[in-house]
Parts: structure tokens; C-alpha cells; sequence
């Protein structure tokens, strides 16, 4: 659809819906505004950031009495 097509279409129609595609207008320009550009993660970037313990895998002293 070429923004002539568009514009005749919206002035075509009567003053309330006018408004209505006004305020629509409006918030799709928010809301693409709103969108924040995630950045492309790279691999192993938190390396070393975490340490394991080395007895991870080891029972915990808390549920002694349940084993």
C-alpha cells in the first residue's frame, strides 16, 4: 500500500475514527520507540564469573536425617 492509497483511505473516513487512527498512529510510534536493541551475546563471556564448589555433587548436611 503506497501512502497515497493510505491517506485517501484515512480521509475517507469520518472525523471520530480519524482520531481513532490518530491515536493508533501514535502508539505504534511508542511502542517502536519502546523497543530496546538487545545486544548479540557472546559465548563464555561469564567465564570465571561462577565458581563450583568442588563437593557439589556431595548430600547436603541439612537433609542427613531424610537419606
Amino acid at each position: 500500500m503506497t501512502n497515497l492509497q493510505l491517506y485517501t483511505q484515512i480521509s475517507s473516513l469520518p472525523l471520530e475514527l480519524k482520531n481513532e487512527v490518530s491515536n493508533f498512529v501514535e502508539f505504534l510510534k511508542s511502542k517502536s520507540k519502546s523497543k530496546k536493541k538487545i545486544k548479540e551475546r557472546k559465548f563464555g563471556c561469564a567465564k570465571g564469573f561462577f565458581k563450583m564448589a568442588a563437593d557439589f555433587d556431595e548430600p547436603l548436611e541439612d537433609f542427613k536425617d531424610y537419606m
